[in-house]
């Protein structure tokens, strides 16, 4: 059979990966002109960056004034290995898992850390039932699910006179969803998802509830150096002001700087949400307008506005893998969409990123693209 004819228009940029994700549309290697390349980052210069850069987190973020935001080593699985590490063993432990990165956290606590946690999963577009949630125990989930497009709907399952600790792994929720950070004990996060910024650095924010934690309880396991956020039984304050335990790249410092302005250029946080919530609009509409392909995440109030993933859902498909791949890398030969693929341990499909520094224009001329990959797959 017939393909059929390429749409006219490509996106500008078709950069739709899940991570590391699109730079901002004003992003220029210009831009990064002012990063103290050759200087020590313990340097007045080096310590200023790094402050600015956790200051102005917490200004976007709204984060409380009496959290504590650190920079720290090997991105968002760093700041959640850390805390889990440091904080976990005290109480009873529940994970809470509907996707492949939530599913890791629980093999590291009960294979690694041997803690026999209780685990409650459920299956990739799918929530577990937060209101049985055992908030007694120390709590560690997902905001946001990548890898599953699902998200929990709020903080309202989270009780504010809770005993144990929440432990949550945000990295492709913050600067796109609202986070009640009065709910939230413990949150990590990446620079290379929302913002687009350089992958290697994680975001670890603790609320005084987790520093209580870490300064009454020791592990009974050994804790590596890039691990130890206390000396003494005492917080080390200089983690949360910039005095990092590694050595940071300055470079990328400078990156998510840059990223952070320009958050705050398009309305801040509320910006962000509306722009992620109007890019998951147009995927939307296609969807209601194509009875061929559907999202993974059924229910509207647990679908994430990020991480948005679609399943082919047509009869004639045999081998939906097979079908999935063949349609992404249509799309990629055609250079209108790159690493849009479903994660690998997901259901075959696609998984496109509609977070806040990828523009609706290109969201809106990719979806003929996607029509003309699928209707061109399956009549070949």
């Amino acid at each position: 059979m017939s393909i059929p004819t390429q749409p006219a228009i490509k996106p500008a940029n078709p950069r739709f990966s899940s991570g590391p994700c699109a730079k901002n549309p004003q992003w220029t290697l210009d831009a990064l002109n002012d990063a103290p390349l050759g200087r020590s980052h313990r340097a007045a210069v080096g310590k200023s960056k790094l402050k600015a850069a956790i200051e102005t987190t917490r200004e976007v973020l709204g984060i409380p004034a009496d959290y504590k935001i650190g920079i720290v080593p090997a991105s968002d699985t760093g700041a959640m290995e850390m805390a889990m590490w440091s904080l976990l063993g005290a109480r009873p432990v529940e994970m809470l898992a509907w996707e492949s990165f939530g599913a890791g956290w629980v093999t590291d606590v009960n294979k690694q850390l041997k803690l026999g946690a209780k685990v409650t999963t459920a299956d990739y577009g799918q929530i577990v039932d937060l209101n049985a949630v055992d908030f007694d125990s120390d709590v560690v989930f997902t905001w946001n699910g990548t890898t599953s497009g699902v998200r929990v709907p709020n903080g309202d399952f989270i009780p504010t006179d809770r005993a144990g600790l929440t432990i949550c792994d945000a990295t492709s929720a913050a600067f796109a969803m609202d986070l009640t950070w009065d709910k939230l004990d413990v949150t990590t996060f990446s620079w290379q998802k929302v913002l687009g910024g350089e992958a290697a650095h994680g975001m670890l924010i603790l609320s005084p509830r987790a520093v209580a934690r870490l300064e009454s309880y020791t592990p009974a396991w050994p804790l590596p150096k890039i691990f130890r956020l206390t000396k003494a039984g005492k917080l080390i304050d200089g983690i949360f002001s910039g005095a990092t335990i590694n050595t940071p790249s300055m470079l990328a410092v400078e990156d998510y700087l840059v990223a952070l302005d320009w958050a705050k250029s398009v309305g801040g946080l509320k910006g962000m949400i509306a722009r992620a919530d109007t890019n998951t609009a147009v995927l939307e509409t296609f969807v209601a307008d194509h009875d061929w392909i559907d999202f993974l995440a059924a229910d509207p109030d647990l679908r994430s506005n990020t991480s948005v993933c679609l399943m082919f859902n047509d009869v004639r498909i045999t081998d939906g893998a097979a079908f999935a791949k063949a349609v992404a890398k249509r799309l990629e030969d055609a250079g209108v969409a790159l690493d849009i693929g479903a994660y690998r341990d997901a259901p075959a499909g696609l998984r496109i990123w509609c977070g806040g520094t990828v523009e609706t224009s290109d969201l809106e001329a990719l979806m003929p693209w996607l029509d003309w990959a699928f209707n061109a797959e399956i009549n070949a």
